[in-house]
């Protein structure tokens, strides 16, 4: 079958339909920059969270997470598991800090603590690593689509890209979160309904793949080895550590949300539950891939020529033997992913555009030439991420390494950045940036050297350890480089308020005057 079945096609349609028509009902509500970029404030708890989860679930994981567990084991969740160590040991602290310090921009508390400069570096890191991944994820979706239905790439692109753009631009922040939640559950069905299938049509039951991918160890979580050249458990933890590190304390798509909750409270219980939500997300992906092995293995079905890349079965596999109207759902749940993650990735860079540098070039702008610039910004962006996407579906991905590359050199260390701003009083501008330079000189290297055709190759000297660990390492020198030099070279302590110690003796003061 190369293409899709009218009922499926309708339940796409209805689906594109119905996200239009919830975003679009929260247009008139948005006539402040509080309104557009910060929800007015007022999002219950549990909407954050669902929230969260679906922003941090993209098409890149529909699509990877079956085929990395398909072609290998679940060593991909072990980065998943860090986000309830990351949220356990600073959620509490760092949620509440951020709503007291931060009006609307996650990179307004770098110039507060630092200048200027550092918010403007680590504004534009956040915005260059996230316009890559935006391209990159409609771009999959692209591929996806045409693999299960042969339609055109561009139109698949410019359908998605002109709907999400459209509900973001009208509703804001609001629209966005409140159409996230929609588009969660839709992820949650299609998750259901490729099980479901999977389940009826295992030969011998769904016992006998469990047990074929036991004996095979495809549950297996990588290998406990101290080896760190391979994708071993410590690898992935360490990886997932710091990602979800500097995720939760140096990026304006999660730091947003905690400004959107009414209370402190409301936010630490919200992002939590986004958090939960995530893992078995993760692991239920991880399982499709999984137990669409155990299908061809016990079923022996021959398979097209041109079915060779792990993570071309699970597609192959809806489009064969999901019925009419169901592989409609698991369409649209690929399109929620994609969309729920792009949406908050417009609305987020109209917030960084505006308050990062429209307001620090123009200073005595009004709310609502504020209010009009976002709006703009988020056209433009959702406008330059399709084109990205169409461009990619020309050069069939072969052009996204190189910016991969560019984007990694220039945007990493971010969380470094924040833990000398956060955890040190001594930290400051300049040691910062000699930190900052270290960083961004090592991951040139790195990234360079690795692999195994690397293009700078130094023999001895390549960067040989997995190549995850480099953005690892670079958070690392930011906050031991940059200390040391903080240490060495002259310059003034933090002001009070803006390290973890002063902030808490604060709050401190504050709560026993009362």
């Amino acid at each position: 079958m190369n293409s899709l079945r009218w009922l499926d096609l309708a339940v796409i349609i209805a689906y594109m339909a119905a996200m239009l028509w919830l975003g679009l009902r929260y247009t008139r509500r948005q006539k402040t920059t509080e309104d557009y970029f910060v929800a007015g404030r007022s999002i219950p708890a549990w909407a954050m969270g669902v929230s969260i989860f679906a922003t941090l679930i993209s098409s890149i994981t529909f699509v990877a997470y079956p085929g990395g567990a398909f072609g290998g084991n679940w060593a991909e969740l072990v980065p998943g598991f860090m986000v309830v160590i990351v949220l356990v040991l600073v959620g509490s602290v760092i949620i509440p800090f951020f709503r007291e310090v931060v009006r609307m921009s996650a990179f307004e508390y770098f110039e507060k603590r630092f200048g200027y400069s550092v918010r403007l570096y680590t504004s534009l890191g956040f915005t260059l690593g996230h316009f890559s991944k935006m391209g990159f994820v409609f771009y999959l979706v692209a591929l996806t689509v045409q693999s299960l239905t042969g339609w055109d790439m561009s139109a698949v692109i410019i359908a998605s890209g002109v709907v999400t753009v459209i509900y973001t631009y009208a509703g804001g922040l609001e629209a966005v979160i409140w159409t996230d939640v929609a588009q969660g559950f839709i992820m949650w069905l299609g998750i259901a309904i490729s099980l479901g299938t999977l389940f009826y049509l295992m030969p011998g039951g769904p016992a006998a793949g469990f047990q074929l991918a036991w004996e095979n160890h495809k549950f297996d979580l990588g290998t406990l080895k101290f080896d760190f050249t391979a994708k071993s458990f410590w690898v992935m933890a360490a990886y997932g550590f710091f990602w979800y590190l500097q995720k939760y304390t140096a990026d304006q798509t999660i730091i947003q949300r905690y400004l959107v909750a009414k209370d402190d409270r409301a936010a630490i219980r919200g992002v939590g539950l986004g958090a939960l939500l995530c893992i078995p997300v993760w692991a239920l992906f991880l399982l499709i891939g999984t137990l669409t092995w155990s299908y061809y293995k016990l079923s022996g079905e021959v398979l097209p020529p041109h079915i060779v890349k792990p993570d071309q079965f699970y597609p192959h596999f809806l489009t064969t033997h999901v019925p009419a109207g169901l592989a409609g759902v698991i369409m649209a749940s690929l399109f929620a992913a994609a969309m729920s993650t792009i949406s908050s990735d417009l609305n987020c860079f109209a917030v960084v555009g505006v308050e990062d540098f429209y307001a620090k070039l123009r200073k005595n702008t009004t709310d609502r030439e504020r209010l009009f610039m976002g709006k703009v910004i988020v056209a433009i962006a959702g406008a330059l991420c399709t084109l990205v996407a169409l461009w990619l579906a020309r050069t069939q991905g072969t052009a996204l390494s190189l910016y991969f590359t560019a984007t990694s050199i220039l945007a990493g260390g971010l969380f470094g950045v924040f833990a000398l701003a956060f955890l040190s009083t001594r930290a400051h501008l300049r040691g910062l940036w000699v930190g900052i330079v270290a960083c961004i000189v090592f991951t040139g290297y790195a990234t360079f050297t690795s692999g195994k055709t690397p293009v700078l190759d130094l023999g001895a000297w390549n960067f040989k350890l997995n190549g995850v660990l480099i953005g690892v390492i670079g958070h690392l020198l930011v906050i031991v480089i940059g200390y040391g030099a903080s240490l060495v070279i002259p310059g003034p302590r933090a002001p009070a308020g803006l390290t973890v110690w002063g902030w808490r003796e604060q709050r401190r003061r504050i709560a026993s005057a009362l």
